[in-house]
């Protein structure tokens, strides 16, 4: 069983004043980072900076929690003191539920919450040396191992009614290698601030899921400006920028002949393998418009040509990828899609569109309309790649592109010169698309996690 949380109250009329006053000095600091909204990895480091100035002889510290992204299902946080460093990691929502999570402290700590009448505040402590060690849990060996004497495991939960949107809780860890553990003292004073610290967390954790969740279905530079306020209906700016309009091929026989999930998940690897190419080129997904995909690539005057070919760069990855995509699927026995796909550039009106209560934050004008008529042109003139030509000259690429003549645009009065995009035959350049998400490694989580570059 965990053991109950330390009764800080009949302690503190005991204390040493020069330890009250530590506690007193980390509560303060901590609620003031909390109204500041201080960032948890520096909230955190900071904490781990205190603790010993207040003689607390930390060795080895972690925090992690939950969180609401379509990636990532969890943060953690890792200070070691001969690093006197924070190292960040990321686990991805698929490996939540890896087996190797349930013979974790913190997993046993949350089973302990879910029993009849136990707060949502726990904690485990277990000695990792001498008499009294106890390494019932595969991190303690590791540890120990390499020099730890005790440990202290606590976990906060956030709110009684489940609302994920604030967060589910924060779980600590904290280890030293000092030969005799950590004293009575020492207990008292990571239990005295470990709360205050918690609010902190939970106030930063419900902006960061804010500002995460507008980030995925929003799109980057939406999302932040609607975080910051850019919510006024009607709220526009004049931007310049690359049109990216991409849309499958034959679609509707595809969902009509395959069942749902398949279908969707058929949109997923090519929303994902066209996305790839624009992530490190600047481009900013806009929408995803049943099976078609409206991207922007901003500029200035000055960058204009620049970002015209990192967008021809951005689609000659994208369609050897597709390539790489469709011959996997293939072979799997799974449907393939072609993609038709447009790029133009041009003046747009870039912010808030729609109804009172409910919003679109996008791009409209001229510009966007002729981008997704040039992506209707891809099909009978037999081209995947399409461009404008006022992309055409922006670009100033003429050995990448061929003139296809002038070309009538439905709902356009004047023909349009139209250029196609030469592209190599075959998937040769398909892995250029691969996201670098950094080493694995193993976390107090005990699933693998990503360490941030």
């Amino acid at each position: 069983m965990t053991e109950p949380i330390l009764n800080v109250s009949s302690r503190l009329r005991t204390l040493d004043p020069m330890v009250m006053q530590h506690i007193v000095d980390l509560n303060v600091w901590a609620v003031k980072e909390g109204l500041q909204g201080t960032a948890v990895e520096r909230l955190f480091d900071e904490l781990c900076r205190r603790l010993i100035i207040a003689g607390v002889p930390l060795w080895h510290a972690f925090a992690g929690m939950r969180t609401l992204h379509p990636q990532w299902g969890a943060y953690g946080y890792t200070w070691q003191r001969h690093l006197n460093a924070m190292e960040l990691t990321q686990v991805e929502r698929s490996h939540l539920i890896d087996q190797d999570w349930l013979t974790t402290p913190f997993a046993y700590l949350v089973e302990q919450t879910k029993l009849p009448d136990v707060p949502d505040e726990v904690s485990l402590r277990r000695r990792l040396a001498g008499p009294e060690a106890r390494l019932d849990f595969p991190i303690l060996k590791t540890l120990a191992a390499a020099g730890a004497t005790d440990y202290l495991a606590y976990l906060r939960g956030f709110g009684v009614d489940g609302d994920a949107s604030r967060g589910s809780g924060v779980v600590y860890s904290f280890a030293t290698d000092r030969l005799d553990g950590f004293s009575e003292n020492d207990l008292v004073v990571l239990h005295s601030v470990l709360p205050a610290i918690s609010l902190a967390v939970m106030a930063q954790a419900s902006h960061t899921i804010a500002a995460s969740l507008l980030g995925a279905y929003l799109g980057a530079d939406p999302g932040q400006r609607v975080h910051a306020g850019a919510i006024e209906r009607g709220s526009v700016e004049t931007i310049r920028a690359v049109l990216w309009f991409a849309d499958i091929r034959g679609f509707t026989p595809i969902a009509d002949a395959w069942p749902g999930p398949v279908v969707i998940d058929l949109l997923d690897g090519v929303f994902e393998t066209l996305a790839a190419s624009l992530r490190p080129r600047g481009g900013q997904v806009l929408k995803f418009l049943g099976d078609g995909m409206l991207a922007i690539l901003p500029f200035e005057p000055q960058s204009q040509r620049e970002t015209c070919r990192h967008a021809l760069d951005a689609a000659a990855e994208a369609m050897a990828a597709l390539e790489a995509l469709n011959l996997g699927r293939s072979e799997a026995g799974k449907p393939t899609a072609a993609v038709d796909l447009a790029l133009h550039c041009g003046e747009v009106l870039y912010g808030n569109v729609g109804a009172v209560d409910r919003l679109d934050f996008t791009v409209i004008g001229p510009a966007v309309n002729e981008v997704a008529r040039i992506e209707a042109l891809c099909e009978p003139l037999d081209r995947k790649v399409l461009v404008s030509a006022e992309f055409a000259a922006a670009a100033a690429d003429a050995g990448r592109l061929e003139s296809l003549g002038r070309h009538t645009l439905r709902g356009v009065r004047e023909a349009r010169k139209i250029f196609a995009l030469l592209l190599e035959d075959g998937p040769a350049t398909a892995s250029r698309h691969s996201d670098e998400r950094g080493s694995v490694v193993e976390t107090e989580f005990g699933v693998p996690s990503t360490v941030r570059p």
